[in-house]
């Protein structure tokens, strides 16, 4: 079938108001350098120790530094997202990951093919505007409740198409509720977040606390993947920058 020349600008117009229903308003968090404790767990052996998130936002761009380190192993777990600010919010160029026992890989945002490309194998993935890396993700999620909060109640659902080592993946975020958590700040409110895995799939599940109070950082993170390893992560301090 041939498509006239205004059916094929239909189309077009039509897949673009579909992107543009997907942005959301957002206002990123000031940068700042987070202290955690950690508490993990890779092939049934229990860490513990301390991590950092170096976050840096400004001049259309950010960083995000992650690190973890026991006692027992020193580093443990290292996530590097870098890019740009667009009209969606958050648009990594550069996804690494590192764990413990685990090769290293680098997930690529090629803008100007319009794909993601994985080190950790040959698949692609198409790039349509709007993805995260597995980092990012929560940060993103904090800028849309940082400029909206009124728009997350309870039961409200936030889906993000999410890249990870070797795929990706569409990660929807439920509010579950406002909890009241320990810190090394003392008691915070934060909201809570879950995502699970898609149905039928064993992939990783995500636990995430914003505080409103904090200018919406994450007060903690809980990561459990599908082979069983996990890496919980609590806010001791906040420096901003």
């Amino acid at each position: 079938m041939t498509l006239t020349k205004t059916a094929v600008l239909a189309v077009l117009c039509l897949g673009t108001a579909a992107m543009a229903a997907d942005r959301h308003p957002f206002s990123l968090p000031p940068s700042a350098d987070l202290s955690y404790s950690v508490k993990a767990s890779t092939h049934g052996l229990p860490l513990s120790g301390t991590g950092t998130v170096s976050w840096r936002q400004g001049d259309g761009k950010y960083s995000l530094l992650t690190e973890a380190r026991s006692g027992l192993f020193g580093k443990v777990l290292e996530h590097r997202s870098e890019g740009s600010i667009d009209e969606y919010g958050l648009a990594p160029a550069t996804y690494f990951e590192k764990r413990i026992r685990k090769s290293a890989t680098t997930t690529t945002f090629r803008r100007d093919a319009g794909v993601v490309e994985f080190s950790g194998g040959d698949k692609e993935v198409p790039l349509k505007g709007g993805e995260q890396d597995r980092s990012s993700a929560p940060w993103q999620l904090a800028a849309m409740a940082r400029k909206s909060p009124e728009k997350f109640k309870p039961g409200s659902e936030w889906s993000f198409m999410v890249a990870g080592r070797r795929d990706a993946e569409p990660w929807v975020f439920k509010v579950v509720g406002t909890e009241t958590l320990e810190t090394g700040m003392g008691e915070v409110k934060a909201l809570h977040f879950s995502k699970a895995p898609p149905k039928n799939n064993k992939g990783q599940q995500v636990d995430l606390w914003l505080a409103p109070s904090l200018d919406w950082y994450p007060v903690r993170i809980l990561f459990m993947e599908e082979d069983g390893d996990s890496f919980d992560q609590q806010l001791e301090k906040v420096a901003k920058k």
